[in-house]
C-alpha cells in the first residue's frame, strides 16, 4: 500500500505505508513465553508475573485478558498468537497507571500531609486582563478533580452586593450566587474528598456580613463548621468527605490587611487607621458580623507578617494557610529551602502565579511541591509543560484530588535534621530504565497532511523526569524519518534520589528542519504509580485531553540501588 502527497500540480510524491508490527524484542519476548507460535493462559501468567512484575496475578486475571482480546478479534481458543500478544501489550488495560481508579493512600493524616489540586482565580476563561468571566471554568475544574477553588470577591458597582471579578483589570464579572451554586453542584462528581474554596475578598464588613449568609444558605449543612479541637492540627480529608471548606482571613485581618496596602510608612498612622477601622465595624454591630464571618472559615489566611525574614516562624498554638508568590517561593528556596519544608509539616502553604503572568501562563510546579507546599495554584484554563506536569502529579491516588506527601517531607532525619530538596549530596535510591519501543496512532487522529504536506511525519520522543534538582534530566530519541509507526528502540537510565517526588515526562514532536517542530503528544505520570513492564502509554494533547488511537509501546524498570 502507498500513500501520495501531491507537491504541485504535476509532481507527486509516493510512500510505502509500513504497518504497526511488533519490535524485535517483543517477538523475542514472545517466543520465549510460547509453544509452536502460541501463548496459552499459563505461559501468559508466566510473562505477566516475571515480565510484567504483576505478582497478584493468577489464572483468572489471565483469563480476563483474554477474554477483553476477544473483541479485538486477535484471540484463537489455542491460545495468543504473535498479533495477539502485540494488541495486548498496546492495549488500554496494559495501562502504566492502575486500571481502576482507587483511593489507596491513608487519607486519616491532618491536611498538612497531602498535595491538593488547587486552581488559581478559578473563574476566568482566558488571559488576566480581559478575558471573560464564567462558571464554566469552576464547573470543568471540579470535573477534573480539583480540589481548590478561588473566587475573588468585589463590591459591585452600586457597592450594595458583592460579585466576583478581577480586581484592577478588565475581565467581566459573574455572579457571585451562580459561582457558589455551581461549586455546590459539582464539587462531588468526581471524588468525595473536601473542596476548599478560598475567598480573596475585599469587601467591606456589611459584604462580608451578606456573603456569610449566601455561603452558609447555598451550602448548608455540607459547610464545614470549625472547632477548637483543629487550631492546632488540621483535620483530615477523610473526616471530610463531601464537606466545602472556607478559606481567607478572618475580619479583623482584613482591615488590617487593607491599611497595610495603603500608602502610609508610619507606623504610628497605620495603627491609628486600624484602631479607626475596627472602631467603625464596632458602629455597625461588629458582634454580629465577625461571628457569622469569622464561623465560615475553616482555614485561617495568615498574613505574611515580617517579610520574606519572619514569615515562615509559624506558630505552635495554631495553624495556619500563607499564601505566597511564586517569586517569594524561590526567593525562600535558594536560602530556606528547609525551613519551608519544616513550616508545611504543619501549616498549608499556597503558591500563586506572579502578578506579570498576564497570559494564564503557569510556573514549574516541583519548586512547591519539593518543599512540601500544599496548594499550588494554577491557571486550569492554560495549557503547557507545567500544566501537564500538575495533571500528571494528580492522576496518582485514583485521580481524587489529594496526594499524600512522601515520608521525607513529614518525618526529620535522626539526628533533627529537616530534608533539602536542593541539597547536593541526596544519595541515590533508585535507578529508573525507560526504554522506548515505537508509537501507533497518529494516521487515525490526525489528517494526512497535519504534520508535513508533502510526505509522513518525521517523530522523535523527548523522555524526561522532573523532580528535586538532582534528579532532573531530559533525552530525547533519534528521528524516525517518514514513519506514521515511528521505531526507536531506544533506553535511557534516570538515577534517582527522591522518587516519591518524581514525575515522568513524554513528549513526541515531528521535526521540521525550517519551522517549529509540530506537537504530536504528551503525557506526564507520576513516578509513585508507575507499573513495571511493557506498557501501552496514551498520550494527550495539550488541552490534557486523551487521543483516541496515539499511543507508545514503552518499558519500564526500577533497579534499587
Amino acid at each position: 500500500m502507498k500513500e501520495s502527497f501531491k507537491v504541485c500540480f504535476c509532481c507527486v510524491r509516493s510512500f510505502k505505508v509500513k504497518s504497526s508490527e511488533p519490535p524485535e524484542e517483543i517477538k523475542n519476548l514472545f517466543h520465549d513465553y510460547s509453544q509452536d507460535d502460541r501463548m496459552s493462559a499459563d505461559e501468559m501468567l508466566r510473562f505477566v508475573i516475571q515480565v510484567q512484575g504483576e505478582t497478584h496475578a493468577d489464572i483468572n486475571y489471565v483469563k480476563d485478558i483474554f477474554h477483553r482480546l476477544k473483541h479485538h478479534g486477535v484471540f484463537h481458543p489455542r491460545g495468543l498468537h504473535l498479533e495477539g500478544f502485540y494488541r495486548y501489550l498496546l492495549s488500554d488495560f496494559n495501562s502504566p497507571l492502575p486500571v481502576t481508579r482507587e483511593v489507596w493512600q491513608d487519607m486519616n493524616q491532618p491536611l498538612s500531609h497531602y498535595f491538593l489540586y488547587t486552581g488559581h482565580n478559578s473563574y476566568l476563561t482566558g488571559n488576566q486582563l480581559n478575558s471573560n468571566s464564567s462558571i464554566e471554568p469552576i464547573v470543568k475544574a471540579l470535573r477534573k478533580g480539583v480540589r481548590v477553588i478561588e473566587l475573588d470577591l468585589w463590591p459591585n458597582s452600586s457597592g450594595k452586593e458583592a460579585e466576583v471579578r478581577h480586581g484592577g483589570t478588565l475581565t467581566s464579572c459573574e455572579d457571585l450566587q451562580k459561582c457558589l451554586n455551581a461549586v455546590k453542584e459539582n464539587a462531588f462528581q468526581v471524588s468525595a474528598y473536601p473542596v476548599v474554596l478560598t475567598l480573596e475578598d475585599h469587601l467591606t464588613p456589611i459584604l462580608q456580613k451578606k456573603v456569610a449568609k449566601m455561603v452558609s444558605k447555598t451550602f448548608g449543612g455540607s459547610l464545614f463548621q470549625c472547632t477548637d479541637e483543629y487550631t492546632e492540627c488540621f483535620p483530615s480529608p477523610e473526616s471530610l468527605k463531601n464537606k466545602i471548606l472556607i478559606s481567607t482571613k478572618p475580619p479583623k485581618e482584613y482591615l488590617q490587611t487593607q491599611v497595610s496596602q495603603g500608602s502610609t510608612t508610619d507606623e504610628s498612622i497605620k495603627a491609628k487607621k486600624i484602631a479607626d477601622a475596627e472602631e467603625q465595624v464596632q458602629e455597625e454591630d461588629e458582634e454580629s458580623v465577625a461571628i457569622e464571618y469569622r464561623d465560615l472559615i475553616s482555614i485561617h489566611a495568615g498574613n505574611r507578617k515580617g517579610g520574606l525574614k519572619n514569615c515562615l516562624n509559624g506558630d505552635p498554638n495554631r495553624v495556619i494557610r500563607l499564601s505566597m508568590s511564586e517569586q517569594w517561593l524561590e526567593t525562600l528556596a535558594k536560602t530556606r529551602g528547609s525551613d519551608l519544608v519544616k513550616f508545611t509539616q504543619r501549616n498549608l502553604l499556597r503558591i500563586f502565579p506572579k502578578t506579570t503572568r498576564f497570559d494564564s501562563s503557569n510556573y514549574d510546579p516541583l519548586v512547591g511541591w519539593i518543599h512540601g507546599a500544599q496548594m499550588v495554584a494554577f491557571n486550569m484554563q492554560s495549557h503547557g509543560r507545567y500544566l501537564w506536569m500538575m495533571q500528571g502529579m494528580f492522576k496518582a491516588n485514583g485521580g481524587c484530588g489529594y496526594v499524600k506527601k512522601p515520608d521525607v517531607l513529614l518525618s526529620n532525619g535522626p539526628g533533627g535534621e529537616i530534608f533539602d530538596p536542593c541539597s547536593q549530596k541526596l544519595p541515590i535510591k533508585t535507578t529508573l530504565k525507560v526504554k522506548i519501543y515505537t508509537g501507533e496512532g497518529w494516521n487515525m487522529d490526525f489528517p494526512l497532511d497535519h504534520f508535513d504536506r508533502y510526505s509522513p511525519p518525521d517523530f522523535y520522543a523527548k523522555v524526561g523526569i522532573a523532580g528535586v534538582p538532582l534528579d532532573t534530566a531530559s533525552y530525547r530519541t533519534e528521528i524516525d524519518t517518514d514513519e506514521w509507526f515511528p521505531i526507536w528502540d531506544k533506553e535511557f537510565e534516570f538515577p534517582l534520589r527522591v522518587p516519591e517526588l518524581a514525575i515522568l515526562c513524554i513528549t513526541v514532536k515531528d521535526y521540521d528542519s525550517n519551522t517549529q517542530n509540530d506537537f504530536a503528544g504528551q503525557t506526564c505520570l507520576p513516578l509513585s504509580e508507575v507499573r513495571p513492564g511493557i506498557r501501552a502509554v496514551r498520550l494527550h494533547d495539550r488541552a490534557g485531553e486523551v487521543y483516541k488511537h496515539v499511543r507508545l509501546l514503552m518499558r519500564f524498570v526500577l533497579e534499587p540501588r
